[in-house]
Formats: C-alpha cells, structure tokens, sequence
C-alpha cells in the first residue's frame, strides 16, 4: 500500500489529512516535531511526504534541504504545505527541493489531486534503453542513477524525469508548457514558472562538479540539452 507521510503540528490539520488520505486509501504515518522527522522518514520509508514549513525547533525548509542530502530520501516525492504565499517563498521552497506546494487554506480534493498526480510521476517510465549517455553523463534508468564525469548526480524524482525527457530529445528546444505537458502530466495545478526552478536545480546538480552547462536556455522559447559543437 502507498504509504503518506503527514509532517505537521497542527493536530486537527493532521487529523483532516489522515481522514482524507485514508480514504483514498493511502497508508499513512505522522510526526508533529522537526527534531523527529528525519528518523521518522527513514524508518517509515513513505513514497510521499506532505511536510508543513513551519514546524516546532526545526524548519520544514531546512528538513526538506536535508532529506535531499539524505541517500534513501533523495528521491521522495515533497510536497510543501504552508501559510506563505508569496511567489517568492515558493521559489524558495522549490529550490530546497520540493517537487510542489500548497498554501493553506487549501482545497482538500485540489491536495488529494496533486497527491496522486506526483506518486504518478514519481513512478519509473518505461524507456527503449535501460542506460542513455551524453557527453559525459550516463543515466540508468533501471537503477534510477546518473552519473557525470564518474562522479554521482543527486536528482529528486522530478529532476530525474526532466533530465530524462530532454535527453530523450537532443538539440530539440522544449517549450516550458511542452515540459509541463509530459513531466508534470498537464497538471492544472503547476505554474510555467515551476518548470525554471526545477531546470536550476537540475543544472545545480549536474554542474556541481565545475563541468560546463548541458541545459540551453532559449529565451521567450524554452530549454534544449545542448549538443554543443
């Protein structure tokens, strides 16, 4: 059963997502106290993890920072929930590694939606080839690994299908609403600009090693992984 992490303390919000989720027949654990999280997460193993910004002694931002970090969370799929609403605390929480965000008060069928719509995403996607190189990356898609220069890439889930779908089209400038299309499903729920903070935090990524940039930028037209000369 697909297993739903709630990290929250406010006890009648918790009690609201376990009804819910539950009910969409989701398996669900909690913990309410950022000193706790991290151990919760790893001994529970969730496929999905709902993690409020502002939580007691440890901020959901810097636990989120820090389950990228942390080799069996990295590719949980988070989902950020927060009272902050401003454009950019968003950017803010999508760079810490979020894959989406909900401001509350939100909309429970619109969180029970963006909740089945990212464990989709998050599921492997059948591909011709099991390992795909370019220049001096590898991507096995088998192992959900990449690579670079010999060196490992930490990707979250949405990074990896990004890198994935622009190396599947080499050369070819994918327009962010094309991007959103076929990474994101067409979700109503995710704005264009969405598509820029993951595209920066995959070139974070894959560029940490001082290697030179694969992603182009085509202004006002999108993204394309450069074939170089």
């Amino acid at each position: 059963m697909t297993k739903v992490l709630i990290v929250e303390d406010e006890a009648g919000l918790v009690t609201l997502l376990k009804y819910n989720l539950e009910k969409q027949g989701y398996e669900t654990a909690t913990v309410m106290d950022g000193h706790e999280v991290l151990q919760v997460a790893l001994t529970e193993k969730p496929d999905l993890i709902l993690l409020d910004w502002m939580l007691p002694n440890v901020a959901g931002i810097d636990l989120c920072r820090e389950m990228r970090k942390t080799y069996d969370l990295r590719q949980t799929p988070i989902i950020m929930l927060t009272a902050r609403g401003d454009e950019a605390d968003k950017v803010k929480g999508l760079s810490f590694g979020a894959d989406d965000y909900v401001t509350k008060p939100f909309s429970v069928p619109e969180l029970m939606a963006r909740v089945a719509a990212l464990l989709r995403r998050a599921k492997p996607v059948a591909v011709p080839d099991k390992i795909h190189t370019f220049r001096d990356m590898t991507i096995d898609y088998a192992k959900h690994r990449v690579t670079r220069d010999g060196r490992e890439v930490h990707l979250g889930p949405t990074e990896f299908r990004l890198l994935q779908f622009l190396m599947e089209k080499p050369g070819d400038v994918l327009s962010r609403e094309v991007l959103l299309k076929s990474v994101w499903g067409g979700s109503i729920y995710v704005e264009a600009r969405t598509v820029d903070v993951h595209i920066r935090r995959l070139r974070n990524a894959l560029n940490a090693g001082g290697e030179p940039d694969l992603i182009r930028t085509v202004r006002s037209a999108g993204y394309a992984m450069d074939l170089g000369d």
